[in-house]
C-alpha cells in the first residue's frame, strides 16, 4: 500500500510539473480574463489527479478469468457475461462518448465486428465513466456527455453494430477490469481467460497505423495459437471514476464566480460583430426577455459555451429588448449566470437590428448564427436550434484541434 501511495505521489509531482509549465499561456483576445488561466490550470491538475489515481484501479492481469457482469444496454436489455458463451472469443472494449480518442476508434471497432463475426468473435463495448465526474472542460471535443441516454444517441448517430453497455452509475464492472483510458480493449479466449489487453492499434490517425495489435491477438486466437504480444500501452482519455465528482463541482463553483456584465451595442457594433475579425469561431444568439422559447434554450447555449470555451470558441448574446427593458435583461442574465459577452441593442427598431447584422435574418428571435474567423457562416437558424446539429457544426469548424485536429472531419460525417 505504501508503494502504491509513493507511485501516486511521484506521478502527481511529475504531472503537476507539466501542468505548471503549460498553464502560463494567455489568450490572444483583447477580452482576456486572467482567471481563465487559473481555470485551465485547475482543469489540467484535475486531469493529472485522475491519471495518477489509476494506480488505485489495477488492470486485469493476463491469464485472469473474465469478471462477470450484468449491465444495461442501449437496446433496453440487460446483458450478462454468460449471454456471450456461444462465442469462442470475446472482445470487451471500454469506450466513451466524450473522448476524442475513443471517437476516432468507433469506425475501427465496427470494422472489427464485421471482419471477425464469422470467425467466432463477439465484440461488446462498455461505457465506464461516471457522468457526474466529468466537468465541462472535459467535454470540449464532444456533442454528447457520457450519460446512458446520450449513449443511445451516439450509437444511433454512428450506427454502432455492437452491444453498448452502461457501467457509469456504480462502475462495479469497470473496477474489476481496470480500464486505464477509453478506448482500452480486453480479449478473452473460449475459457474466458484474458489473452490480450491494451490498445487497438498503434496510431490515432488510422491511415498511419503500422501495428494492428488487437487484430493480431484475434488472429492468433482464431488460429488456436498463443498471442505473441499480450499487453500494449494505451492512450486516450483517463477513466472518470465517480470518486472525482468533487472536481466537477469545483469547476462549476469556479464558473459561478465569473462576473456577469451587460454592454450596449449600436447598429455599427452589430455590423462589426457580423465580420468576426477574431481568430475564434463565434456563436451569436439574439434573444429577448419576452420570448419564451429564447429563455428556454438559453441555458443550453451557455452549456455549449462552457464545454468548448477552452478551445478557439466564443459566445456573444444580444438582447433585442427595447432600451428601457435593461433591468429585465440584466435580471435574466444574472439568473442564468451568463458570464459571457452580453450585449443589449440601443434601438427599439428591430428591423434595423436585423438588417444591420444579417440581411438573411427575416423571422424574429431566437436567432442563432455561428461564424468562422473572417465571418463565414457555418450555422444559421431562426427559431429553436437543434442542439446536436449546432454542436456538430461547431465541432467541425473550430480553428484549433491540436493532436485531434482530424476529429473535425468526424463531425462533418
Amino acid at each position: 500500500m505504501q508503494r502504491r501511495s509513493a507511485h501516486r505521489t511521484i506521478a502527481l509531482c511529475l504531472l503537476a510539473g507539466a501542468v505548471h509549465a503549460q498553464s502560463g499561456t494567455a489568450s490572444s483576445t483583447p477580452r482576456h480574463d486572467p482567471s481563465e488561466d487559473q481555470r485551465t490550470a485547475r482543469a489540467r491538475a484535475h486531469e493529472a489527479q485522475m491519471l495518477a489515481d489509476q494506480t488505485d484501479h489495477p488492470t486485469l492481469a493476463i491469464g485472469a478469468d473474465a469478471p462477470g457482469f450484468a449491465l444495461p444496454g442501449i437496446d433496453g436489455k440487460t446483458h450478462a457475461l454468460v449471454d456471450f458463451k456461444a462465442s469462442p472469443i470475446l472482445a470487451i472494449v471500454f469506450i466513451s462518448n466524450h473522448c476524442p480518442a475513443s471517437q476516432l476508434y468507433e469506425g475501427r471497432i465496427k470494422e472489427l465486428v464485421k471482419d471477425y463475426a464469422d470467425k467466432g468473435v463477439r465484440v461488446v463495448a462498455i461505457a465506464p465513466n461516471g457522468p457526474a465526474a466529468i466537468g465541462p472542460s472535459a467535454l470540449n471535443f464532444t456533442d454528447l456527455d457520457d450519460s446512458f441516454e446520450s449513449m443511445k444517441l451516439r450509437a444511433d448517430h454512428r450506427h454502432f453494430n455492437f452491444d453498448y453497455l452502461y457501467d457509469g452509475e456504480t462502475q462495479a464492472v469497470s473496477h474489476r477490469y481496470g480500464p486505464k483510458v477509453t478506448p482500452h480493449i480486453f480479449i478473452f479466449d473460449a475459457a474466458r481467460r484474458l489473452r490480450y489487453e491494451g490498445r487497438i492499434d498503434d496510431r490515432m490517425q488510422e491511415d498511419k497505423v503500422k501495428n494492428r495489435d488487437a487484430r493480431n491477438a484475434l488472429d492468433a486466437l482464431v488460429a488456436h495459437e498463443p498471442v505473441k504480444v499480450a499487453h500494449t500501452p494505451v492512450f486516450g482519455c483517463s477513466t472518470k471514476w465517480n470518486s472525482h465528482e468533487d472536481s466537477a463541482r469545483e469547476e462549476l463553483a469556479d464558473w459561478m464566480q465569473a462576473p456577469v456584465t451587460l454592454q450596449t451595442a449600436t447598429l455599427q457594433d452589430l455590423r462589426e460583430l457580423r465580420q468576426n475579425r477574431s481568430d475564434k469561431t463565434v456563436m451569436i444568439n439574439f434573444w429577448a426577455t419576452w420570448c419564451a422559447s429564447c429563455k428556454i434554450e438559453y441555458p443550453m447555449l451557455l452549456e455549449t459555451y462552457r464545454w468548448y470555451r477552452s478551445r478557439d470558441f466564443d459566445f456573444v448574446s444580444v438582447a433585442v429588448d427595447a432600451p428601457e427593458a435593461e433591468v429585465g435583461v440584466k435580471r435574466f442574465l444574472d439568473k442564468t449566470h451568463s458570464a459571457v459577452r452580453n450585449l443589449r441593442v440601443d434601438s427599439d427598431d428591430v428591423y434595423a437590428v436585423m438588417g444591420a447584422f444579417d440581411p438573411q435574418w427575416e423571422s424574429g428571435v431566437p436567432y442563432t448564427v455561428v461564424l468562422a474567423p473572417g465571418g463565414k457562416v457555418i450555422y444559421r437558424h431562426a427559431g429553436d436550434v437543434d442542439k446536436l446539429g449546432l454542436r456538430r457544426a461547431i465541432l467541425g469548424n473550430l480553428p484549433d484541434g491540436g493532436y485531434f485536429a482530424g476529429n473535425a472531419q468526424y463531425w462533418r460525417q
